[in-house]
């Protein structure tokens, strides 16, 4: 019997929260604090295809060997959870380590504290900025992926996630390109309702949403691959500024 989607949360969640002693125990009055991101904190975590994203935030930044000792006791402690961390790090000027734009404004505004000894508040990406992070290896890695994908005979199994990622991802790049916001897939999809670029196929996104909300296999929407060549045209019209709306 599947958990619900609050129970999945919660699992998750809980599990995060065992992470920061193991933070604690290796950085000391180093830690600045570490928080909740991505679908944990904003909203439409899925058991099956959410990473558990946390933000941590140091005095001088994570060193390899930290990083990687921590990674290494999350798989400790749940071989499941462990495998999808995914650690955003940084100092406390946010001028070291992984922290793109894009998730900062994510941590700005949905960021949830796990452990808090003192806020860092970084300045809030402009739209601009979010826009030109966009343009360059996110678009670039995302169109990599679609057009292998329109390209493919079969789907195979371990390609599942990414997959349907890559089918989700328009909506997530056209909402924050057009907003210079983070949202859930949910809200994202939502927006694109309501404004959604005039060449954009809207319905395959919203297939992609719908199995991603019933932790389905994505299978039966692989014929639809071959639209993505059109999905990454509508993207890049976008990302020039010649899109409508509608």
């Amino acid at each position: 019997m599947h958990r619900t989607t609050d129970e999945s949360t919660q699992a998750a969640a809980d599990f995060a929260r065992r992470i920061v002693p193991c933070l604690q125990a290796d950085l000391g009055p180093e830690l600045l604090g570490a928080y909740l991101m991505g679908s944990l904190a904003h909203g439409g975590f899925s058991r099956r295809y959410s990473d558990i994203d946390i933000a941590v935030v140091t005095e001088a930044g994570l060193s390899t060997r930290t990083l990687d000792r921590v990674r290494s006791r999350a798989t400790v402690l749940s071989p499941e959870w462990g495998s999808r961390l995914s650690v955003f790090w940084t100092n406390r000027h946010f001028s070291l380590g992984r922290f793109p734009p894009l998730d900062r404004v994510d941590y700005l505004d949905h960021g949830v504290a796990l452990m808090e000894h003192q806020r860092v508040r970084p300045t809030r990406p402009s739209r601009e900025e979010i826009q030109r992070y966009l343009a360059d290896a996110p678009f670039a890695n995302w169109a990599a992926s679609a057009r292998r994908f329109g390209s493919a005979e079969i789907l195979d199994p371990k390609d599942r996630k990414v997959f349907l990622r890559t089918l989700l991802y328009p909506a997530r790049f056209c909402y924050s390109w057009m907003t210079g916001r983070m949202a859930s897939n949910d809200d994202a999809v939502a927006f694109l309702r309501e404004k959604c670029p005039a060449p954009l196929d809207l319905r395959l996104i919203i297939a992609a949403l719908q199995c991603r909300q019933g932790d389905a296999d994505p299978d039966p929407l692989f014929p639809s691959r071959t639209s993505l060549p059109s999905q990454i045209e509508a993207c890049a019209t976008l990302l020039a500024g010649q899109a409508s709306t509608g």
